[in-house]
This record gives C-alpha cells, sequence and structure tokens, in this order.
C-alpha cells in the first residue's frame, strides 16, 4: 500500500480539497492511504480558522483522508517557506510517506523543480543580495533573481500563489525519501471571489459562510457540509479574529519592544512599527492599518501580531507528532510508524516528556484558549486538554 502525504489547512473542507484527494489516488492507486497535514487553530494567512481543527479533521475523514496530524503553530504561522520546511519535516518523521501530493497552478512539476533549484543555489543568494540593496520588497527580489538567472518565463510560478507554495515543498523535501506528485488545482483562483466555478476558492466559501449562508451545491462535500452545520449549531462556527480581538490586544500591550524584535521576519525597522501599532490601536482592523506597510503583505503583518500575541519566537518544531484523527486504514499507518518521535494522542502525556516539552505544548495552549474567545460562543479555556482526536471506522 503506498502512502501520500498531503499538506492543507481545510479552512474549510471543500470541494477542490476532495478532488485533490481523488486526483492523487487515481494517479497513484484506489488503495493509496492519504496522510494529512493539518493547520490547527491559526493559520498561514494570520487568521483563525474558521472552524476548529477537530472539525476540519473530520471533514477531511470523511472526505477521503485517513489520517490527519497538526501542523505545528511555529510552522502554521510562518512564511511559505516556513509553513512548507515544517509540513515536510513533520510527514518525514513519521516515517510513512512515499509520496508528497500537491496542488498547483502549473500542475506540471518541471518548471517548479527548476524554479526550486534555482533558488538553492549560490548563484541565486549573490542575485537576490544585489535586488534587495534596491530596497524593493522581498517577492519582488526574488522573482527578479530568478528572471536573471533562468528568464521572464521561468520565473512564472513565483507569481502563483499555489506555485510558491508547491516550489517550497521541492526545496524542501530533498532527503526525506518521499517523492513529489504535482496535481493541477481546478476552479476558482486562490483567494479568488468568483462564485461560477464547481471548485470555489476557499476565500470565496469562507465569504459565504462568515455570513451564515448556505454553500452552492456541491461546494462542499455532503459530509464536510453536515460537520460545518453541527458546529454552526454548537455555537463553535464561524469563528472570527475579531470577536477575539481585545484579547489579542490586551496580550499585545503587555509585550516590549524587545519581545517584537524577537520574533521571526520582524527586522528592517518592523518591529517597532508592530510594537507602536499595539499600544495605538483599538481594534484588530486598526493593528492591521497602523502596522501595514506596502514592503510587507498583510498576511505577514498578521502572522506577526498572533506570533507576539502568543509569545512564539522560536522556529524549532516540537518533539512530538500531534494526532487530529483517524479511520481504520490511518490506525494501520499509525502502527507503522517510526519511533523518532512519539505519537500525541492524549495532551495529558506531554508531562511525561519533561519541562522542555511542556513548555513547548504551553504555546498551544495560548493559542487553543485565544482561538476560543473567537468563536460565537466563547469556550471554557483549557478545551486542548480535553478534546481527544477523532475516531472514525
Amino acid at each position: 500500500m503506498r502512502t501520500a502525504g498531503i499538506v492543507a489547512e481545510y479552512n474549510p473542507f471543500h470541494s477542490g480539497h476532495q478532488y485533490h484527494i481523488a486526483q492523487t489516488r487515481a494517479r497513484l492507486g484506489a488503495d493509496t492511504a492519504v496522510v494529512c497535514v493539518m493547520s490547527g487553530s491559526f493559520v498561514q494567512r494570520g487568521e483563525a480558522a474558521i472552524a476548529d481543527k477537530w472539525a476540519r479533521a473530520e471533514m477531511a475523514l470523511r472526505s477521503g483522508a485517513d489520517l490527519v496530524l497538526e501542523l505545528p503553530l511555529t510552522a502554521a504561522l510562518s512564511s511559505a517557506e516556513g509553513f512548507a520546511r515544517g509540513a515536510v519535516q513533520t510527514l518525514a518523521a513519521a516515517g510513512v510517506t512515499d509520496v508528497l501530493s500537491f496542488g498547483c497552478e502549473s500542475g506540471a512539476l518541471e518548471p517548479l523543480q527548476a524554479v526550486a533549484d534555482c533558488l538553492n543555489s549560490p548563484a541565486f543568494s549573490d542575485v537576490l543580495r544585489g535586488e534587495l540593496r534596491g530596497g524593493i520588497p522581498f517577492a519582488a527580489a526574488r522573482e527578479r533573481a530568478v528572471e536573471a538567472l533562468l528568464g521572464r518565463e521561468a520565473a512564472a510560478p513565483l507569481r502563483r500563489p499555489n506555485d510558491i507554495l508547491a516550489i517550497e515543498y521541492l526545496r524542501a523535501l530533498p532527503g526525506t525519501g518521499m517523492t513529489p506528485l504535482a496535481v493541477r488545482r481546478q476552479g476558482a483562483a486562490h483567494d479568488g471571489t468568483a462564485e461560477e466555478s464547481e471548485y470555489p476558492s476557499a476565500a470565496a466559501l469562507r465569504a459565504r459562510l462568515m455570513k451564515e449562508e448556505t454553500p452552492p451545491a456541491g461546494w462542499m462535500p455532503p459530509a464536510s457540509l453536515a460537520v460545518w452545520e453541527r458546529e454552526c449549531l454548537a455555537g463553535r462556527a464561524p469563528v472570527d479574529i475579531e470577536r477575539g480581538q481585545r484579547g489579542i490586544l490586551a496580550l499585545l500591550r503587555t509585550r516590549t519592544r524587545e519581545d517584537f524584535a524577537a520574533l521571526p521576519d520582524s527586522g528592517g525597522g518592523l518591529a517597532d512599527r508592530l510594537y507602536r501599532a499595539s499600544r495605538e490601536a483599538g481594534s484588530w482592523q486598526e493593528l492591521l492599518e497602523l502596522a501595514g506597510t506596502k514592503h510587507y503583505t498583510n498576511a505577514r503583518i498578521r502572522r506577526l501580531f498572533l506570533r507576539a500575541a502568543l509569545d512564539l519566537r522560536e522556529q524549532t518544531l516540537p518533539p512530538w507528532l500531534r494526532l487530529l484523527g483517524s479511520n481504520a486504514r490511518g490506525r494501520m499507518l499509525l502502527a507503522r510508524m517510526r519511533d523518532d518521535l512519539p505519537i500525541l494522542t492524549k495532551p495529558s502525556h506531554v508531562r511525561r516528556m519533561g519541562p522542555e516539552a511542556e513548555a513547548a505544548f504551553s504555546a498551544d495552549l495560548r493559542a487553543a484558549d485565544l482561538y476560543g474567545l473567537c468563536m460565537p460562543v466563547v469556550t471554557p479555556g483549557s478545551r486542548e486538554w480535553r478534546t481527544s482526536p477523532v475516531t472514525l471506522e
């Protein structure tokens, strides 16, 4: 039995995600097991996930996945490079994945691999330094450097968001034993708002769900939609970060200039902007407006504010693999996993791993408690301790 790894946020799980799983099995064999590494409470765009991680894991399991592991929080709130590296390291540590399957706009592996190889080359570093001296944003400087080395057409994947992430997966894969599988993305563009597609973007779907509207038929698999409706009835969805803005502001106002300066990717004067905005803003939106600048993406600003609120300075991954859910085939995979890292099925098991592991897990506890403030009905604290992985037959 082959095993494919998929990195996702499933924010929420929609028909395009089901298509990706189905295409992965169509290419690798119908009996292929699928392991998903999925963001937890907060996602890479620097927002609260629209439904909690256990509900999203259940959506995936009921729509084709076999096993769902949590992407560590430090990786989930990182740039595309850190996000991809953390996800690939998580799959590699599990030791059961043969293939990394990812969706991308190009659908072809060769042009993506060419850019990945270029970004890993010493020549790229030299050209990039020259471009950055011009004061342009990093993304633009990176694209220009690749254009200089490979040509404008070869650099085109760096202008497409899913291709960018695919390139970072390819950069992280060497040495893991996994081979890549590129699946052409179908339907609406990433973060697009068009609604005529059979496969909507997650952004278009979230816009509907945040307004408590029923999505058009076919946008979500029936099993996924049923989980969503259950979560809404229970007051656990839709989750909106603006509901928790007072909690975020309170945490940010306890942080010093030095705390902001210690965050990853906060150089170039950005730490000072974040610090000042945290003292002046009265809402989440005002916080972003005061800190925003054309040199940094909104997602980067949002991620840094969340990292500051949660006191996430380290980029290291935790010494465990966190199980969010499994079916019968997924539990067979669990039995095959190597012993490099323990599988965390109950949070209380962290206490057996020593003080360093407990300190690392405290960040997950802070994230879960802050996330609970963003739900329609505020949940009691320490839910992270009490919630077990989803188990399906």
